[in-house]
């Protein structure tokens, strides 16, 4: 199959290329630059030089598949680059590929769409979208799932994996601002680090996708994670250990850790501070709130079942 891959030099997006094209698929892969190009040509893709938002016509003509990984996922933004990333940028992607005549789009989504701040135990895909949403992340990320679902047709098929705290080689995100934050002496666990989570490591995300290019209902959307659940502290402990890291014991309330993040947040905005907060409403949030999920409907629908475990996958980045 020819599959269309978004956001190929970033970290999921860069392990679905080399999961697709080691199954025997012919990828192409959204080029915004000479650099990501030669990036995404290192994982085996061919570069499409385009970007979020201004995909040309005529570039799906010849794929039968989308994977739109692409994403504004940062903690802090205005609210034009988080909509016309997440939202604007999906939409014209998904008209320019029902145009092309490609069949099947699959879009990496969040459970975060779901999370307004507080807890989540146990939810499987009826848990509803929260009537009011406090994250920008999550909002936009929200409203370009409902427009993927939306979009499903006899012709066009559209499913949204959500995976739940997304980790494993070349993480961008979670273990290298753990680690900045330890070397500026800024680490501080949350309620003692106790809040549950479900996490899901690069390699069953990856392979969810390459499940859900040929199962699954469309118009659908599918929880992903590793098998069990663990707490902030456990996982955070042993997935820094790996490189030699120990993570301090300071702890603080996490209404302690919400207030000031929200007063921090007002600061900047007011004084129109363009960098990140160090503190900010939904990294304290994500951190001190409990979030689970089932993925009974992945494994019935998609066939999903972890192919490597949390000790496996920690063992090995050792």
């Amino acid at each position: 199959m020819r599959v269309f891959v978004t956001g190929g030099s970033g970290f999921v997006g860069g392990h679905v290329i080399e999961k697709l094209v080691a199954a025997g698929h012919e990828v192409g892969a959204m080029a915004r630059s000479e650099g990501s190009a030669e990036i995404v040509r290192g994982f085996g893709a061919e570069p499409v030089p385009c970007s979020l938002g201004e995909v040309g016509s005529d570039a799906l003509s010849t794929f039968e598949a989308v994977v739109h990984c692409a994403a504004y996922v940062e903690e802090w933004g205005t609210r034009a680059q988080f909509w016309d990333a997440n939202v604007l940028g999906t939409s014209q992607l998904l008209e320019v590929a029902q145009a092309a005549g490609v069949r099947r789009f699959i879009f990496i989504g969040t459970e975060a769409a779901v999370f307004d701040g507080h807890n989540l135990i146990a939810i499987d895909e009826t848990a509803p979208y929260p009537e009011r949403q406090r994250f920008l992340y999550s909002e936009t990320k929200a409203e370009a799932e409902r427009r993927v679902l939306a979009a499903n047709d006899e012709n066009f098929t559209t499913i949204s994996l959500r995976p739940r705290l997304v980790w494993g080689p070349r993480d961008q995100s979670i273990l290298p601002a753990i680690l900045r934050m330890v070397d500026a002496g800024n680490w501080s666990w949350l309620d003692r680090g106790e809040a549950r989570t479900s996490t899901t490591h690069v390699y069953n995300l990856v392979h969810a996708v390459e499940l859900a290019l040929h199962q699954g209902r469309g118009g659908e959307a599918y929880f992903i994670a590793d098998d069990g659940e663990t707490d902030f502290r456990t996982f955070l402990t042993a997935l820094t250990a790996t490189v030699g890291v120990v993570l301090p014991e300071r702890s603080m309330p996490s209404w302690l850790a919400r207030t000031a993040a929200a007063a921090v947040e007002t600061v900047w905005r007011v004084c129109r501070i363009r960098r990140t907060p160090p503190l900010t409403r939904f990294a304290t949030a994500m951190m001190s709130s409990s979030v689970t999920v089932r993925t009974e409907k992945a494994q019935r629908e998609l066939g999903y079942g972890p192919v490597i475990s949390v000790d496996e996958a920690l063992a090995s980045s050792k």
